[in-house]
């Protein structure tokens, strides 16, 4: 599965390589988050009115998808309820996986002049007005979001008594033996 280790770093500080080491970061830190992640874990929330940790990744997922849309320049109509249901943690984990690894890959090597060009394209329904915004929004809205979320679920499975991997190391992105 990917980003169980973070990938090595890019050749240099482009537009797109910094966009893509970032997607990495993120994937990597997803990985970890939800490794190992038990029924108890994923039915856990903090309050009556909070998301669980399951109902956080199913949100990610949909983070997920306008991450990877956005530089192919394809629409992210909203998923509903039905949408999400006949899909299994493990499903959500590795499409959600999926989807950052992609978007890194389509953001590697980018220029700037090439990542200006990349829209989030929302859709709320089929027959609903399409919305369109720069990139920028990408990475202070669902980029910074799924982020955010991932350090819930971190927080989350503290509580339930299952946290990480201990010998994970986030600044190294991987595993120390």
């Amino acid at each position: 599965m990917s980003y169980k280790q973070i990938p090595d770093y890019p050749e240099n500080f482009s537009s797109g390589n910094i966009v893509s080491r970032f997607l990495d970061g993120l994937g990597n830190r997803y990985y970890w988050a939800t490794e190992g992640l038990s029924e108890k874990d994923l039915h856990y929330k903090p309050s009556k009115e909070a998301m669980s940790a399951y109902t956080t990744i199913e949100h990610m997922y949909w983070l997920s998808i306008l991450i990877v849309n956005a530089p192919q320049g394809k629409t992210c109509i909203r998923l509903t309820p039905n949408d999400l249901s006949p899909l299994t943690f493990n499903d959500l984990r590795e499409k959600t996986l999926q989807n950052i690894k992609k978007a890194s890959e389509l953001c590697l090597g980018k220029t700037e002049k090439e990542i200006e060009k990349f829209k989030i394209i929302i859709q709320n329904t089929k027959d609903s007005e399409k919305r369109e915004f720069p990139f920028w929004n990408a990475i202070n809205g669902p980029i910074a979001d799924a982020m955010y979320h991932t350090g819930q679920i971190v927080s989350f499975r503290r509580t339930t008594e299952n946290p990480i991997h201990s010998k994970y190391n986030v600044f190294l992105g991987k595993v120390l033996e």
